[in-house]
């Protein structure tokens, strides 16, 4: 009997923890405090494409490493090798030279303009988080089970959209033309993957980004520090247009790596 009371009584908590609209807005919720972290770390991205031929082989493979750290308060891309190797000591010099003079035209700014600068970058990356807002109104969601993932266990989560939902926005624009699979961790509520596949031709990334029908985007994240959870590996799989202009089939991969945390002092603490 006790047990039964006791069973009575945790009812009400454990069933929200597994209504999966519950878990996505949760998740959502923490990927507010993960952005405001993730400002503070600086990291190698690499880009790599690898174009297909019509039967699936291998065509032709391109990849660009770039050092991203903060420059006077916002980001800074560097290129630092094509291809996995080296840059030419020329495209060195040109980088460097790009470097140095983004530095003093970053350190000439007035006051107002390095803030209006900061404020312009803050306000894209809380622009990326806008469609994350709408997902509730957007999509049906259905608790498909649990994977071990990433050295911990998740919630693998369904979503198809919701007849008759119109977007309320250009960056949300491409919801009712994809079905969204989720891998969100039990122990936190924190995105380890997602994984969405378009039922027909879509664009987002403002517009700089076209998938065909069929075409998937994965990303997968990793837990930095034991304090933010931050990109792993992103993938893209399918037929798609870069920048409207350049047409490939095939996977633009992204990985990043070499996280490390970025002080107030100027100086990078490793992983």
């Amino acid at each position: 009997m006790r047990r039964l009371l006791l069973l009575t009584l945790l009812l009400p908590v454990v069933l929200p923890a597994q209504d999966p609209l519950e878990i996505v807005r949760r998740a959502t919720e923490l990927d507010r405090r993960n952005t405001e972290i993730s400002r503070n770390y600086t990291f190698l991205q690499r880009q790599e494409e690898r174009d297909l031929e019509s039967n699936g082989k291998l065509k032709k493979t391109e990849s660009e490493t770039f050092d991203v750290t903060l420059l006077e308060g916002s980001p800074y891309r560097r290129l630092v090798a094509r291809n996995d190797q080296p840059l030419s000591p020329k495209d060195q010099r040109k980088e460097e030279e790009k470097l140095q003079k983004s530095i003093e035209d970053r350190r000439r700014e007035t006051p107002e303009q390095r803030e209006r600068r900061v404020a312009d970058w803050d306000h894209k990356r809380q622009k990326q988080r806008e469609p994350l807002k709408e997902l509730p109104e957007a999509f049906n969601f259905k608790l498909a089970g649990e994977e071990a993932l990433n050295g911990g266990v998740a919630y693998v989560i369904e979503g198809t959209p919701k007849p008759g939902y119109r977007p309320k926005s250009a960056s949300t624009a491409f919801f009712p033309k994809v079905k969204l699979r989720f891998w969100i961790a039990k122990e936190d509520y924190q995105w380890v993957r997602v994984d969405l596949e378009s039922l027909d031709t879509i664009s987002f990334g403002g517009f700089l980004i076209r998938l065909a029908k069929g075409s998937h985007l994965s990303i997968e994240n990793a837990r930095i520090n034991n304090e933010v959870w931050l990109p792993k590996r992103a993938e893209i799989h399918g037929s798609v247009r870069l920048a409207l202009v350049k047409v490939m089939r095939g996977e633009i991969i992204f990985t990043f790596s070499d996280y490390k945390k970025f002080q107030a002092e100027s100086h990078v603490i490793a992983q």
